[in-house]
């Protein structure tokens, strides 16, 4: 399997090569012949590729510990399915997994563009396969998955993964993470081919509006399967720490969220060309940059691959490499970008969502900064000085709900101007609904915090205004067409996609915002009991039964049993484990969950002390499955915003 991967590497780079010299010159001759050529050098590249993933598999399924790779990230011990799912579990694993993504898009942007942007085409798979001949050169020549281990040194059993990634969670996470990052490549390359062919209209966007929505969906996938997997694995009672992996995945997704408001500016009204070409290459670039951060070991993570310092050169420089090559083609192609039309009235929709990206921005460098700022502290100081997940909430907090604000604006506002009887009647009920939260919340509520009291009020008011908007259409439909409630909705979903389905994934982002806003009144306690002794927390009563030994073969450790109640109600045995896994010499703490959709009670056991007692950390979260409820609202939304629609489809093929 070794040889057979290794060499199929090789021969994928020498196509890629071939590839990248003909794309170029058909594009710069115009010549259709070259440029078949350079379409059938990406499918080759990718088959070669994809024999390659093929062997690492194989070697991971059959034990082949003669495989470096395979011999320290998996073990006869673990399941198939995370035996395979080891081979993005590491390093090398991982950035073949990219360049598989990667040519997999190319190889599907050729296909479906065989017949169509002719011009374009030539640098789009000049650019496609640039980025792939990165990737194999740095596997060939410096992080080898298929390098074999000396006679001597290979074992009967590997190392095994690291416990911690032993989760179902992480068998699709990196998967959904990869194909949204990754994904970022195809409109980053049809920029890139209308800045070199100065094809400077929409031709371009709407060309990828499709495949950049489904880059975008499947990195939010990503990013929220990372926090649900933080939650049940790390043991720390919270789904989001701020990490700087965290943030490498979260970086390019505000500007790509960004660009997807911005865009309709450009497609509505002929504005902020120059700005949405600079939102993709930027988040294009931001998806590399998290990948060095990853693994170059500039910053610290608890789950950062490997320090590998070669790196730190070798990405840093292909990252600088790709800004500038998009940064100046774009100031090259300036003059050419400048748009005929003016933001006309800051009462407009059109100056809701530049505020909007403004914000995203705005937040895009408080994360920036604080991630990187042990590196800048370093430099100017000498000392490596983190900043905490406070300096992160501070910052970003009040843009976050400025964002919600916005999001209820939006909808709400008219194209160009909007007058003031419009407005009235437009944000009359978003009001009185934020206003009716808000004093209810002041009445009811015993912990009053500020940010809480603002996310909830200002979530009320981008609700009320979505589902305004709804209404009126849904009854507008049932009046005209004589439509019952479900068909109108179904009707304005599939009619008018792009509008519809943003407001559904508004409303998911709305609830986990909100569902977010529920930390501000998380509880903790940390306390040891006896046998039979009690913790109390507000109404829930937890009684320590018992701790027994984990009678598993792989790991040892205790788990602790503990009976939750409500008043004298049961509603469940908690049973908290610790463990020590004995190949990887890795503790780990394995909470256990009691969900609501009001709340979660979340049980740490930190401890078994000599007298039988048991040490537990116990917090009580508020409103945390809400943001997996809108994770899943979100998803939907974009699914019926990219579904096809079978008479546009149509329109388009006649044209």
């Amino acid at each position: 399997m070794a040889e057979l991967g290794s060499y199929s590497l090789r021969i994928a780079l020498l196509l890629a090569v071939t590839g990248l010299c003909t794309a170029v010159y058909a594009g710069r001759r115009g010549n259709a012949n070259w440029q078949r050529v350079a379409d059938r050098a990406v499918w080759a590249t990718f088959a070669f590729v994809s024999v390659a993933m093929g062997a690492l598999f194989t070697a991971f399924a059959t034990h082949d510990f003669g495989i470096a790779y395979v011999a320290s990230h998996s073990a006869r011990s673990m399941d198939l399915s995370y035996r395979l799912a080891a081979l993005w579990g590491g390093q090398d694993g991982s950035l073949l997994l990219w360049l598989w993504i990667l040519l997999a898009y190319a190889t599907a942007c050729v296909l479906v563009n065989r017949h169509r942007n002719r011009k374009l085409m030539p640098w789009v798979v000049a650019v496609l396969l640039a980025n792939a001949i990165f990737f194999l050169a740095l596997l060939l020549g410096v992080t080898d998955p298929f390098e074999k281990l000396p006679p001597d040194h290979v074992m009967s059993d590997g190392r095994g993964l690291n416990p911690l990634l032993q989760h179902p969670v992480m068998l699709i996470h990196p998967l959904m993470l990869y194909t949204g990052l990754v994904g970022f490549v195809i409109p980053y390359a049809f920029a890139f081919a209308t800045l070199v062919t100065g094809e400077l209209g929409t031709q371009w966007f709407r060309t990828t509006r499709r495949s950049t929505l489904f880059a975008w969906t499947f990195l939010s996938i990503g990013v929220v399967l990372g926090g649900r997997w933080a939650y049940e694995v790390l043991g720390w009672g919270g789904y989001w720490a701020w990490d700087p992996v965290e943030n490498a995945s979260f970086m390019p997704w505000l500007t790509a969220t960004a660009y997807l408001h911005s865009v309709m500016i450009q497609e509505k009204r002929n504005m902020l060309k120059t700005w949405n070409l600079l939102l993709i290459g930027l988040t294009y670039s931001l998806c590399l940059f998290g990948t060095f951060l990853t693994r170059s070991g500039i910053v610290q993570s608890v789950h950062a691959f490997a320090q590998t310092p070669i790196f730190t050169g070798l990405f840093l420089g292909y990252v600088l490499v790709t800004m500038t090559f998009f940064g100046a083609a774009l100031w090259f192609r300036r003059k050419g970008l400048r748009s005929p039309n003016q933001l006309e009235s800051m009462l407009s929709r059109e100056a809701s969502f530049l505020l909007n990206n403004w914000v995203f921005v705005a937040i895009l460098m408080v994360i920036f900064w604080g991630t990187l700022f042990p590196v800048f502290s370093e430099a100017l100081s000498g000392q490596r000085i983190a900043v905490g997940p406070k300096f992160f909430n501070t910052m970003a907090g009040p843009l976050a709900l400025l964002l919600l604000l916005l999001t209820g604006v939006g909808p709400l506002i008219a194209w160009r101007r909007a007058n003031a009887a419009s407005l009235r009647r437009q944000f009359l009920w978003p009001i009185v609904a934020c206003a009716a939260m808000a004093g209810l919340l002041l009445l009811t509520s015993a912990q009053r915090d500020l940010y809480g009291l603002a996310a909830w009020s200002l979530g009320s008011f981008a609700l009320t205004a979505i589902l305004q908007d709804f209404s009126r259409a849904i009854r507008a439909r049932m009046r005209g067409r004589k439509e019952n409630p479900f068909r109108a909705i179904v009707t304005l979903l599939v009619r008018n996609q792009q509008r519809y389905g943003g407001y559904v994934v508004h409303i998911g982002a709305i609830l986990i915002l909100m569902g977010t806003a529920g930390s501000v009144l998380n509880v903790e306690r940390l306390q040891n009991i006896q046998p039979g002794a009690e913790i109390e927390m507000g109404e829930y009563r937890l009684l320590y039964l018992n701790a027994e030994a984990i009678p598993a073969q792989h790991y040892g450790g205790a788990v602790a049993r503990l009976a939750l109640y409500r008043g004298d109600e049961g509603l469940a045995v908690m049973q908290p484990e610790k463990r020590m896994y004995w190949l990887e010499e890795q503790p780990a703490s394995i909470p256990s969950v009691y969900s609501t959709l009001r709340e979660d009670v979340y049980v740490i056991l930190t401890a078994i002390e000599s007298d039988g007692s048991a040490t537990v950390k116990v917090y009580r979260n508020p409103l945390v499955n809400w943001i997996w409820i809108g994770a899943v609202v979100f998803v939907l939304g974009c699914i019926i915003v990219m579904w096809p629609h079978p008479e546009r489809r149509t329109r388009r093929e006649a044209q």
